[in-house]
């Protein structure tokens, strides 16, 4: 009998809290990324951060920029590997054409909100955003602060 992997608790790879904290997220799409090898590894052992990452849209085609994977040690020496190239996003054209429109309108953006395993598959989860004005950050926090005290109110009846 072969050892049994242990079972992770989410598909989960990385999310980008940030970019839910300086946009309002409007509409979201599934996106397969194209990935290398010892990329796909580096994920793996959880060695991502996409804190930073924004889709570009160059020649009806979309690109994840910013997403920085660092290379594991146990990777070859003859693999020349870059931890912040440009990955290309795969999607189908409608979902393209909705991509371009939307962030030719003024104010809107295309940000990576996560990435995680999809069966075997890497799939990054982007989102049309609008930029978010500091006093709505400031409300944001103000509510959640408040959604805070609220569940400790009624917890402690006393």
């Amino acid at each position: 009998m072969g050892k049994k992997k242990p079972k992770q608790s989410s598909n989960t790879i990385a999310q980008n809290k940030k970019a839910r904290h300086d946009y309002h997220l409007e509409q979201k799409f599934e996106a397969g990324v194209q990935l290398q090898g010892w990329e796909v590894k580096s994920l793996r052992m959880g060695e991502i951060q996409i804190t930073d990452t924004y889709v570009l849209m160059k020649d009806g085609e979309a690109f994840l920029l910013g997403a920085h994977i660092n290379p594991l040690k146990t990777v070859s020496t003859h693999y020349v590997t870059d931890p912040t190239r440009t990955r290309k996003l795969l999607l189908n054209k409608r979902e393209l054409a909705r991509l371009l429109e939307a962030t030719q309108q003024d104010g809107r953006t295309c940000v990576c909100t996560a990435l995680y395993w999809k069966g075997h598959l890497v799939k990054a989860e982007i989102c049309i955003a609008k930029g978010k004005q500091q006093h709505d950050k400031r409300q944001a926090e103000k509510n959640k602060d408040w959604d805070k005290q609220k569940q400790r109110i009624m917890r402690h009846p006393n």
